[in-house]
Order: structure tokens, then C-alpha cells, then sequence
């Protein structure tokens, strides 16, 4: 099985499952799976973090450095606020766009099991506002699940999370689309790394994090590094990618290759390593320049536990935040690649390189 296949068939089994922040040990059990065999331990923080650590093979003099990947496993989703007669009222969890809810799929996880619904919103003659053109916003949207009032209220309760029930679907040249593709995606990325140390000689342990709660309170990414206390971070998620009305200066490419970010959260001189190995692997690669806080798990790793020196690499995404993402296996590839190289290139002076000014 090549690269391009085992993203595939790793994001078909992730994107298929539900993992809303807060509620992510369905994919925290299924990651973990597929990175046993790629790891020398695996372990589940008590805040629910997977740690999957590969431990160095070549040895070092001095202090054991240790580098995290972080990859955070939530994504948007959606909580249940009311059982109205046959319908449910929901909130989101993370942003979400209610432009493209009505019509989508869903699962609705009751204690009795899964319920399917639909996202539904009222005719525009029912409705109490005239909102003409604008959306209608999430609190005229309502989940129809098919059943009558009885039983509804019988098995949903107020505090059920609700995640999109599409299946995920392999496109053309190597795209893919599915939901929580935010944050899988990297999570596939991080696979290919783990799969390419298995031939590499590395002086570093390396730390693979799939993190909780990112989409509302980067408490995984804030946590992680007290247990781990890693020398560098690197904060693995996505990006907005070219699509309709977007603007050329602030997305990027699909199959363009790994984003590399610049700015607060991102210390140069670790920006500068991941460009030179880019150019020295001939891994296609954009910059995306950050003058404010990146958005991103980075916002934490870079002051937890006293700091460390912290960098953000992404893939491009087209349709964020909703249930129909599409990414390009070959960005996932290529960005696992990367993280191998850098792994590799980590040694005893990597550190004293690490300085903000030449």
C-alpha cells in the first residue's frame, strides 16, 4: 500500500467517526489503534489526550530532547438544547456556518444509542422574522428525526452531542471530503511521519499528541506539555484553501504542499529549518504569515510549562467548519514527510540554532 492509499483508507476510518470537542474518545480509540503499531507506547491522559511516543534509536550525548507533534482530534459539532414536540433544538460546538446546515445528515448520540435526523429549517412564511436573503440563524433550525413526540422526548435529552452522519468520499486526483477533515487530515499526515520513522534513524524521542478540545478550549494543547515537557512543538492542522471568492494572498493551493506559518506563535529559526528541509526534499511549500495569534494549538504549546520553541504546519482545506471539507491526500503526504525529515535533521546542536535573531 502506498502513501496516498493508507491516507485514504486511515481518513475513511477517522472521518467516519463522530469526535465533537469534549467528546473525542470514539476517535482517541480508533488513532490509537493505528498508531500502536507504529509506536513504542501508547497512553490516554486523564484529560483524554492520546500520546503516541516513538522512542529515539540512535544515541545522543547529553540531555534526551523530546519534539511534540500535536494534532488535535475534536471537531465542530453540535449539543442538544430542547426536545420541541417532534423536533430537536441544537447549539453548535466550535464555529459553525448556518448557511450550509439545513439539509445535512446527522447523528443525534442518546444514552440508548445512535438517531439519525436531518437539519430542517422552517418556511419562510412560518418564520417570525422576515430575514429575506440572510440565513436563517441557528436558533430557527431544528433536527427532525423522524419519530413522534412520545418518543422523542423518551430518548433525547438536553446535553445529547450531535455530530454530521456523511459518509466520507475518495474524489478526483487524490482529493477527499468528508467531515472533521479539520482535524484528520493532520492526523493522517501524522500516521505517514510515524510510518516513515520506521526506517529512519532518529537522535530525538518524538512525542505524536492527538489533543482534546481545541476547537473551544485548547485545554489538550495546554496540558500536554507538563507531562511531555518537550524541547520543540509543532502544532499540525489546516489552513484555508483556493476556492470560490477566495482571495489569493490569504489561501492556499490544494496538492501546493505543506503551509508553513510565520508569526507570533512561530519561532523563526524553527520556521527556517522547516523551509530548508522543504527545498532540500523538493516538498512544494507556501508561508502563511501570521500577525496575529494563529488560531491554532500553537497558542498554547508556545507558553505551556514554561514555553517552547513552537511552529505551526498546515494543509490546505477547502470548506471549513462544515460537513463537506475537502483536503488533497498528496498535502497530507507531503506535510508527513516533512515532519519525518525534521525528525531526522534534530540533533544535539538543533537547539543552539533556535535563537530569535542571527
Amino acid at each position: 500500500m502506498n502513501d496516498i492509499e493508507k491516507i485514504k483508507e486511515v481518513l475513511s476510518c477517522l472521518c467516519s467517526l463522530p469526535g465533537p470537542s469534549g467528546y473525542e474518545e470514539p476517535i482517541a480509540e480508533a488513532a490509537g489503534k493505528i498508531w500502536s503499531g507504529l509506536s513504542d507506547e501508547i497512553k490516554i491522559s486523564p484529560l483524554g489526550n492520546l500520546y503516541a511516543i516513538k522512542k529515539a534509536n540512535v544515541p545522543s550525548e547529553g540531555k534526551k530532547r523530546k519534539i511534540l507533534f500535536a494534532v488535535h482530534m475534536d471537531a465542530v459539532g453540535m449539543i442538544a438544547t430542547e426536545v420541541v414536540q417532534e423536533f430537536i433544538r441544537f447549539e453548535s460546538i466550535g464555529g459553525l456556518d448556518p448557511r450550509v446546515l439545513p439539509g445535512q445528515f446527522v447523528t443525534v448520540h442518546t444514552k440508548t444509542g445512535p438517531v439519525k435526523g436531518l437539519i430542517v429549517m422552517p418556511s419562510a412564511s412560518l418564520t417570525k422574522e422576515d430575514y429575506g436573503r440572510n440565513p436563517i440563524p441557528l436558533k430557527d433550525l431544528m433536527i427532525d428525526t423522524g419519530y413522534n413526540a412520545d418518543v422523542l422526548a423518551k430518548l433525547v435529552r438536553p446535553g445529547d452531542i450531535i455530530s454530521f452522519a456523511n459518509e466520507p468520499v475518495c474524489m478526483q486526483d487524490d482529493t477527499f471530503s468528508g467531515h472533521t477533515l479539520d482535524n484528520r487530515a493532520s492526523m493522517a499526515a501524522v500516521t505517514i511521519c510515524l510510518q516513515e520513522l520506521q526506517s529512519i534513524r532518529h537522535k530525538w524521542d518524538v512525542y505524536a499528541v492527538g489533543t482534546v478540545q481545541e476547537e473551544e478550549t485548547g485545554a489538550g494543547a495546554a496540558s500536554a506539555p507538563y507531562q511531555i515537557r518537550p524541547d520543540i512543538s509543532v502544532a499540525i492542522d489546516v489552513t484555508f484553501a483556493t476556492g470560490p471568492g477566495s482571495k489569493s494572498w490569504d489561501t492556499f493551493p490544494l496538492a501546493g504542499g505543506p503551509v508553513l506559518g510565520f508569526g507570533m506563535n512561530i519561532h523563526p529559526a524553527l520556521y527556517e529549518i522547516c523551509k530548508e528541509i522543504c527545498e532540500e526534499e523538493r516538498i512544494p511549500y507556501s508561508t502563511e504569515y501570521s500577525p496575529r495569534m494563529s488560531g491554532t494549538d500553537a497558542v498554547d504549546l508556545q507558553i505551556a510549562a514554561g514555553g517552547a520553541p513552537t511552529m505551526v504546519i498546515s494543509i490546505p482545506l477547502r470548506y471549513m467548519h462544515t460537513a463537506n471539507e475537502i483536503i488533497s491526500a498528496k498535502d497530507v503526504r507531503d506535510v508527513g514527510r516533512l515532519l519525518a525529515a525534521l525528525v531526522r535533521k534534530l540533533d544535539e546542536n538543533t537547539m543552539n540554532r533556535l535563537a530569535w535573531e542571527d
